[in-house]
């Protein structure tokens, strides 16, 4: 199953949004990776690299980054990991990580997953 890294500035968005996908998808490896290693405000590429250490699978890891330089963070752990099932995905983190997990939950594949995050950009919330 692939399993889901949500890279955040604040350690509480990152946990409140994994919070969520687990009720929606309590069967996929999803974990939280904001803040600094102090607990300060920012991202931390240890904490990004162990995240997807601890859930990596064969099936892959979706990584899921809010903004600035949480992406140049996310894009340097995958340099440095080398996986080839690691994927950093360009959609919003909240609706991008709800999607990501039930796709999960579903069975789908990375390529799928990311599809289907891509297209939480234009999810229309009122009428």
């Amino acid at each position: 199953m692939v399993g889901i890294v949500v890279a955040s500035h604040s350690s509480r968005l990152a946990e409140g949004v994994v919070e969520v996908a687990k009720m929606m998808a309590p069967d996929v490896p999803i974990i939280a990776a904001g803040g600094m290693d102090d607990g300060s405000m920012g991202t931390s590429c240890r904490k990004i690299i162990g995240a997807v250490k601890k859930i990596y699978s064969d099936d892959g890891v979706a990584l899921i980054a809010d903004i600035g330089s949480s992406i140049l963070t996310a894009e340097m752990a995958v340099e440095i990991l080398k996986r080839s099932n690691l994927k950093i995905i360009d959609c919003p983190l909240a609706e991008g990580t709800f999607v990501a997990a039930v796709e999960a939950q579903l069975g789908k594949t990375l390529e799928e997953i990311e599809l289907s995050a891509i297209r939480s950009r234009s999810i229309r919330k009122l009428a």
